[in-house]
């Protein structure tokens, strides 16, 4: 019996080991692309101790390549001695449907070339899977057929081919590592129909049973050689293999002049063919008729004849035929069953047709082919359906008119980059795809003979350089191109079954009208000469006109209600600079994009199902009025000049007005608003109209905003939860003592005001929670008494007096009797000196953070356990620069910042909680920080970048002193 595998493919055949002679074929121990007999009888003489004959090498056995092929085949169990008689070749029926077993063996998961014998040991171990062992050309597919599964020592059996009476020690080694599975062969069969051939010859070395299931002939009905390196001998043995194969791909294989007769001859049911890449003679086409079955031919890359002689094609059945990018001079086909041909890219000069059925012609690219000759290919085919004649230079207007006349079916023409056509005198009247691309005779003239073509569904003209405009009214057109039309000017379409319209790059349009009852999606972008558009489409439901540059405020009209689009959802206008005044009324439009009309100053919009608008780069836009919207949210912060606005939006929850520095009137009616930000805005006139009522309310940075205003916004909106009134220097007590009608206030923000007197905050914001003061340089030092010596605010919990003007006496008192606040504030307070709580011991403090950054005149700090700071857990006293002494007792404490405190030469901590330590760019030295942090047991980072005093053999000592640390920053390298 003869084996063989995909490791023979990869190989350069030679005309030794890939061509045989007749007495050698007939012969049982025949060469398959090597000689198996010869390697048995050598295999066995090694094995009896004969090692003065080595093995034979591939070389000696192929006459081409390596060693490792053979030892790869031997590998993965196809080696076989020649002695096979026809009795092994049946099937047993009892060990064919034996139950299929797995081992875990690591022989399994690594398949290698392992010898019994001591005398083998000589042989190396070649994986299977060895990119080295394999060739390259056949890596990628492997073809393994096993022809017996009785006869063939597979270690890969479920008995490595033997019988499971055989050898019961073998069973007895792994029997604990043995598990069962058991499949039936219809289920195995099914199973096996979902893998190609490359996994299916991986399945052949699992076991004997699958090895026999994945042979199947069912599975190897396709034979596919492609680009394979495959000797006739081994391609004669798979046809024998296979008889019933249906089709057979040997393109790119060596000799198939050879092959294609093999597979012809042997072959009875070959339906499909395909070959090429190389020469192919008289014995081909004549052998073609011949295989009755023959349904499809494809021949590519090929020389057929000697170039010079007229090549026939005679095949009764054949109704697929493809000849493409071959040599030869004169071709002749007679197939009175063909259907479809090709003879694209053939340098034919004359070809004679007679294939009364045919249906589709294609000779595209045959630039040797004359325009008699194009007419007398074409014309002799009445049953024509669909021609393909691009890039066929010499085609005529002549010659298209004698296919209208003798091909009335012809439904498809492809007749682009053929210059010399203008279609003025042809009449294709069943044409229905037409494709004229690159035709530089197509004017505005051939637009009169396509109207013709009624039946006509997709059009394409892109690259006609001479079209100037096209009007057409056909009712059946669906898809029509124009691209690249740099002379193309009108546009007038009229069909109501229009579903595509792709226009780009027609520098000169500008004039576009259409009319359709299908078109849905519309996109005219970089149409820079774009001035008029007329849309009479009621399905149309998305516009794109991006960079339209010339469009004008008319465009409008055509989108909004009455306009001729009732359906329209989306449209875009990005980028087009020269709209001013956009208004739309429409009771569709759901998104609506202006991204980039730079020159758009007024705009008006009432579109009750508008849901999206986006209004980015439109900088000069100063008049908004939304009414009735559906949005739910509005950023109109990125236009800066905007000054009066008016919004109706039912649905509307947030609102961004931050930016709008010069925004003076605003009338807001949106019952479900919940967030207004009108930060850094000059607004005199604030309507605000809602029912929900907003509880997040910013009006910051509003320099014009005043108490009349904010006492008609609270009254409103008592439901307001947060407000922002930073930078309102016009706000005084009259408008803060509005606030009481806002009982759920919990944050009031009154940073950088001119504020005196904060008795109306106290008096109306009872559940106040968070109370910002920052810069607030008026307030005075008995402003905040009502804090600390009558218990106004009991809720207050976040007190923030940053960059104040308040007195140390005030701050001590404050931070002494405000037991409840948990943070508080007092980053850049010149006024503060120390921060000593030695001498008060008082109830247990709330304080959670306290924050006193870039305070100059402190100088020490000192908070005993007697504070009672039993809840402090963050102290921050970065940039203070004249602090010289930190002494902290907390049992919380877990982040310390004294970072840039660079007069800092004391340090006591007694912080066992204490995770995070920064003393970057401070003068301190090892010693200190090494006593600092030795009870700091909980310690895990510690900063010391920059500290002049810290060089980097201290690292060492710093981790001594304090074991938990896990990370140290230091801008020093290792020692």
């Amino acid at each position: 019996m003869k084996i063989w595998c995909c490791f023979c493919f990869g190989e350069d055949q030679d005309s030794v080991g890939g061509m045989t002679n007749s007495s050698d074929e007939a012969s049982d121990n025949s060469r398959l692309g090597f000689r198996w007999g010869s390697y048995g009888r050598e295999r066995a003489d090694f094995e009896e101790g004969k090692v003065g004959d080595a093995l034979p090498t591939w070389e000696a056995m192929v006459g081409v390549g390596s060693s490792s092929g053979v030892r790869a085949v031997e590998a993965l169990g196809f080696y076989e001695e020649p002695s096979v008689t026809s009795e092994n070749l049946e099937f047993d029926g009892a060990s064919y449907n034996k139950r299929a077993k797995f081992y875990t063996d690591i022989l399994e998961c690594n398949p290698t070339v392992i010898s019994s014998d001591a005398d083998n040991s000589s042989l190396p171990a070649t994986s299977c899977y060895n990119a080295s062992s394999v060739p390259s050309m056949s890596s990628t597919l492997c073809y393994t057929h096993m022809l017996n599964s009785s006869g063939v020592q597979n270690p890969y059996d479920s008995s490595g081919g033997r019988d499971d009476e055989a050898d019961g020690s073998d069973t007895s080694k792994i029997g604990t590592l043995e598990t069962r599975m058991d499949l039936t062969d219809d289920l195995l069969h099914m199973v096996f129909s979902f893998l190609d051939h490359n996994d299916l010859c991986r399945a052949a070395m699992v076991c004997r049973q699958w090895r026999t299931a994945s042979a199947h002939e069912d599975f190897w009905r396709c034979l596919n050689f492609e680009n394979r390196a495959i000797s006739i001998q081994q391609f004669a043995d798979m046809c024998h293999r296979y008889p019933n194969a249906t089709e057979v791909n040997i393109f790119g294989a060596p000799y198939i002049h050879l092959l294609v007769v093999k597979a012809i001859s042997l072959l009875r049911n070959l339906e499909v063919l395909t070959l090429g890449r190389g020469q192919l003679g008289d014995p081909f086409f004549h052998g073609i008729a011949e295989c009755h079955m023959l349904r499809s031919l494809v021949v590519n890359d090929a020389t057929l004849g000697n170039g010079i002689q007229e090549i026939p094609v005679n095949h009764d059945r054949l109704r697929h035929l493809q000849i493409t990018k071959c040599r030869v001079l004169r071709i002749s086909v007679r197939c009175p069953q063909l259907e479809t041909l090709s003879l694209k890219r053939s340098n034919m000069a004359h070809a004679v047709l007679n294939c009364p059925l045919l249906h589709e012609l294609d000779i595209g690219s045959c630039h040797k082919l004359a325009d008699a000759g194009i007419r007398s290919a074409a014309t002799s085919c009445p049953l024509l359906e669909s021609l393909d004649i691009s890039n066929c230079s010499s085609v005529s207007d002549e010659t298209l008119r004698d296919i209208a006349e003798s091909c009335v079916n012809l439904h498809s023409l492809d007749a682009s980059y053929c210059p010399n056509i203008s279609l003025e005198s042809v009449r294709l009247t069943m044409l229905t795809v037409l494709k004229l691309h690159n035709c530089e005779g197509i004017t505005s003239a051939s637009m009169s003979a396509i109207q013709h073509s009624s039946m006509l569904e997709d059009l394409e003209l892109d690259n006609c350089s001479l079209l100037t405009s096209v009007t057409l009214n056909l009712p059946h057109l669906l898809n029509i191109s124009l691209v690249h039309c740099r002379k193309f000017v009108d546009l007038s379409l009229r069909s109501l079954k229009l579903s595509s319209v792709t226009v780009s790059n027609c520098a000169a349009l500008h004039r576009i009208s259409i009319t359709s009852n299908s078109l849905q999606k519309l996109v005219l972008q970089k149409q820079e000469s774009l001035t008029k558009l007329a849309l009479e489409c009621q399905s149309l439901q998305e516009v794109d006109l991006t960079d339209c540059e010339s469009l004008t405020n008319s465009i409008c009209e055509v989108f909004s209600d009455g306009g001729g689009c009732p359906m329209l959802k989306s449209l875009v206008l990005d980028n087009c600079e020269s709209l001013t005044a956009v208004g739309f009324c429409s009771t569709s439009l759901v998104n609506l994009s202006l991204v980039g009309c730079r020159a758009l100053t007024a705009l008006n919009l009432k579109c009750p199902y508008l849901e999206q608008v986006s209004l980015d780069g439109c900088d000069h836009l100063e008049r908004a009025s939304f009414g009735p919207v559906g949005l739910q949210s509005l950023n109109l912060g990125i236009c800066p000049k905007l000054t009066i606005l008016y919004l109706e939006a039912p649905n509307m929850v947030l609102l961004e007005l931050k930016g709008c520095g010069v925004l003076s009137e605003a009338s807001i009616n949106c019952p479900l608003l919940t967030s207004l930000d009108a930060s850094f805005c000059r607004m005199q006139i604030l309507t605000i109209s809602t029912t929900k009522l907003i509880p997040v309310l910013l009006v910051d940075m509003c320099s014009q905003l005043k108490d009349d205003c904010l006492s008609a916004t609270t009254a409103l909106c008592p439901l307001i939860e947060s407000l922002i009134l930073m930078s309102c220097p016009s706000i005084g007590s009259d408008g803060l003592l509005s606030l009481r009608w806002l009982p759920s206030l919990t944050l009031l923000d009154l940073s950088y005001t001119f504020l005196m007197n904060l008795q109306p905050v106290f008096d109306s914001c009872l559940q106040l929670k968070v109370l910002k003061l920052q810069a607030c340089k008026y307030l005075k030092d008995s402003s905040l008494e009502p804090l600390y010596e009558r218990g106004a605010l009991p809720s207050l919990r976040e007190l923030d007096l940053s960059y104040g003007t308040l007195c140390q006496s005030a701050i001590e008192e404050l931070l002494t009797c405000c037991t409840h606040l948990t943070h508080v504030s007092l980053n850049g307070c010149m006024n503060m000196h120390d921060l000593n709580w030695g001498f008060n011991v008082l109830q247990n403090r709330l304080l959670q953070n306290l924050n006193c950054v870039g305070c100059p005149n402190i100088k020490k700090v000192f908070i005993p356990p007697a504070a009672c700071c039993f809840h402090l857990s963050s102290l921050n006293l970065s940039l203070s620069a004249n602090l010289k002494e930190v002494d902290v007792a907390c049992f919380n404490l877990c982040f310390l910042n004294l970072s840039n405190c660079c007069s800092l030469e004391i340090l006591k901590l007694d912080c066992p909680r204490l995770t995070s330590l920064f003393l970057q760019s401070c003068s301190i030295d090892q010693v200190t920080i090494e006593k600092a942090i030795t009870n700091c047991n909980s310690l895990e980072t510690l900063d010391v970048r920059f500290c002049p005093k810290i060089c980097s053999v201290s690292m060492v000592s710093l981790r001594a002193a304090c074991p938990s640390l896990k990370r140290i920053f230091s801008s020093l390298s290792p020692p």
